[in-house]
């Protein structure tokens, strides 16, 4: 084969990959996907770079990408240099008035404005905001109980000022998405009672998928998706299975509350969840725009 006999095949392989992707461009054009974008891979630049793109690809292929940012490593590091002890509570921080306003710091400023940042340097327009914007999110308080381990009694325990999204008004969504916008959430949101809140990104970020109606619901996370006994990647999933397989011990630790989320998102509206590698290059586009896939999708 010559060099430009073989140039000639490159491009016509790049055309076939687009051709491959035209029917889920035509299926999904003016749809929203939410995407939840996770501490730990923040810290990979190149992996943020990959983000970045993906996120300006979908705004320009018609799709409607709503980012929702995590930050819970870079709250830990701010806290320890503070001298700010943390504690846990069934993977939930502990968050005292203080904490809370070191997570609002963190994620609505430092975070937040890094990701408008990529979005900006890969050639897409986004709108950093936080649940407390335009009234977007009202969170009320999470409760939680624990067990003692001697004496086996259930005991509650107060996390502060954790909270969860008890109402979302998409209205500021909306007209950032329709001024060509990518908007881009910190999970932080007010409760009635006037007091900041921080929520989980998952939690958050399955919420608004609800409340949007969107197509997808990303959690990009650092597993290849959800796995079977055996290691093996479940690629379709439905909410009698997931659990099924909680009950049995194959879903266990930090997955239980990432698939709780994927159902409670399907069940309330969004069209189906997907859990995926963020450490894969571009594994949202090959999850979406591929007959293959690339992670675990969950519809009801």
């Amino acid at each position: 084969m010559t060099a430009s006999s073989e140039t000639q095949a490159q491009e016509i392989a790049k055309a076939q990959v687009l051709i491959e992707a035209l029917p889920y461009f035509q299926r999904y054009a003016g749809r929203t996907f939410v995407v939840k974008y996770g501490g730990h891979a923040m810290g990979n630049p190149q992996a943020a770079r990959d983000f970045a793109e993906d996120i300006v690809l979908l705004r320009a292929v018609g799709i409607n990408p709503v980012v929702v940012h995590g930050g819970g490593p870079q709250i830990g590091e701010m806290l320890e240099k503070l001298g700010a002890e943390t504690t846990f509570v069934d993977g939930l921080r502990v968050t005292d008035e203080a904490t809370a306003k070191v997570a609002e710091m963190v994620l609505s400023g430092a975070i937040n404005k890094q990701l408008v940042g990529w979005l900006a340097e890969a050639g897409g327009k986004a709108l950093g905001i936080s649940g407390k914007d335009g009234g977007l999110v009202r969170a009320r308080k999470v409760e939680r109980t624990t067990r003692d381990p001697e004496s086996h009694i259930e005991q509650v325990v107060d996390l502060g000022f954790v909270g969860e999204p008890a109402e979302v008004d998409t209205s500021v969504i909306d007209t950032a998405v329709a001024a060509g916008m990518i908007p881009v959430i910190a999970p932080i949101a007010a409760g009635e009672d006037g007091a900041t809140y921080n929520i989980n990104a998952d939690t958050m970020a399955g919420a608004i998928a609800a409340a949007l109606g969107a197509a997808r619901l990303f959690l990009l996370t650092d597993v290849a998706g959800v796995l079977d006994a055996d290691g093996e990647l479940l690629t379709d999933l439905n909410p009698e299975q997931i659990g099924t397989l909680r009950d049995s011990g194959v879903i266990k630790g930090g997955m239980v509350p990432k698939l709780e989320t994927c159902v409670t998102a399907v069940e309330s509206g969004c069209e189906a969840a997907v859990v995926l590698d963020g450490r894969v290059a571009h594994a949202m586009l090959l999850e979406f725009f591929t007959a293959r896939g690339a992670g675990t999708l969950v519809h009801a």
